[in-house]
């Protein structure tokens, strides 16, 4: 059996792929926020979502931590074709799972399903990706650990997708980044443990491309487009943050119409009526030689008399008028 180095270049690389993939999670959630509840371009969001949960988050990570792995003894290549199409699979199916999830009326049961699609998915990426890897050595795997790192990419994909639909503020979502981030290093990193090599003296010289001639340009246009999205998705605007949809069992039935004729309609509150405005009293003219009618004024506290009929009534007012600075103020009566 062969030796097999996971950190060919220290900690230089488990690192940066954590950064990665914490980075690609973070810019996913972001996108998925505002894809929860937007009026228009829900669509636009969710594939944002996955291209960087899937692409940055999940692939990028990947291949980071696979620049460190070499095995004692051999030389490692990388077919091209199946490389490009692991890192389609992993957006693809973090798509599917975000689409399955995030619609206005989500459900345990779509939660649950689209988290196991995507978590076997994640594993197919990685396995592939690992298949895509040329080497003259032979190399095996043990189905425990393989079966374990399944588990946890279905666990981690059902807990991603909750996070989806759940988190809400800047420091949640950069919370909810760190726990993605650990569940997908972990997950690769359970994967390659599983893995075995032995020399094969007859294997011809893989062919291929080369580590940094393949993996590094793509990784860093990668990295760097995910930054720049990340700042500019930041700047914007949530729609109706605080509006999180309520998670349900199943899918809930509309009422047959035989139902909804049945229902008994809240009855109707009348309203309350409206007494019409008293006309303002109109001040009688009073001759010359009449003696005035006496104003009743109301105690201290008391309410205001109501006139009888036929009465004239009058209103005085009284206020406070000040005749200089300083000046002891005087009552006047109108």
């Amino acid at each position: 059996m062969l030796d097999i180095y996971h950190f060919s270049y220290g900690w230089i690389t488990p690192v940066l792929a954590y950064f990665m993939s914490v980075t690609g999670c973070l810019l996913g959630l972001q996108c998925a926020a505002r894809g929860r509840n937007a009026v228009e371009g829900r669509a636009g969001w969710l594939i944002g979502a996955a291209i960087a949960i899937g692409g940055t988050g999940i692939w990028v990570m990947h291949f980071i931590a696979m620049l460190g792995f070499t095995i004692r003894g051999s030389e490692i290549r990388y077919d091209i074709p199946l490389t490009l199409f692991s890192a389609i699979t992993a957006m693809v199916v973090v798509g599917i799972g975000l689409f399955m999830v995030n619609k206005p009326q989500p459900t345990l049961r779509s939660l649950l399903a689209g988290g196991t699609i995507t978590g076997l998915g994640v594993g197919t990426m990685h396995y592939t990706g690992m298949y895509a890897m040329k080497s003259t050595a032979t190399v095996s795997y043990d189905a425990g650990l393989v079966t374990l790192s399944m588990v946890i990419a279905v666990v981690a994909s059902i807990v991603a997708l909750w996070f989806t639909l759940r988190v809400k503020g800047f420091l949640a979502t950069v919370g909810a980044a760190i726990i993605m981030g650990v569940a997908v290093t972990g997950m690769h990193y359970t994967g390659m443990a599983a893995m075995h090599a032995h020399a094969n003296h007859h294997a011809a010289p893989p062919s291929g491309s080369g580590a940094m001639d393949l993996l590094a340009p793509l990784i860093g246009v990668s990295s760097i487009v995910t930054m720049l999205v990340l700042i500019s998705v930041s700047l914007t605007e949530i729609e109706n943050e605080e509006a999180l949809p309520r998670m349900w069992l199943t899918s809930r039935h509309q009422p047959k119409p035989r139902d909804r004729a049945t229902r008994t309609a809240p009855p109707a509150v009348a309203p309350m009526p409206v007494p019409p405005l008293p006309a303002a009293p109109v001040r009688a003219e009073q001759p010359a030689h009449a003696t005035p009618m006496p104003v009743r004024q109301p105690a201290h506290g008391a309410p205001m008399p109501v006139p009888l009929p036929g009465e004239r009534v009058e209103y005085r007012t009284e206020q406070l008028a000040y005749e200089g600075v300083g000046a002891w103020p005087r009552r006047v009566v109108d």
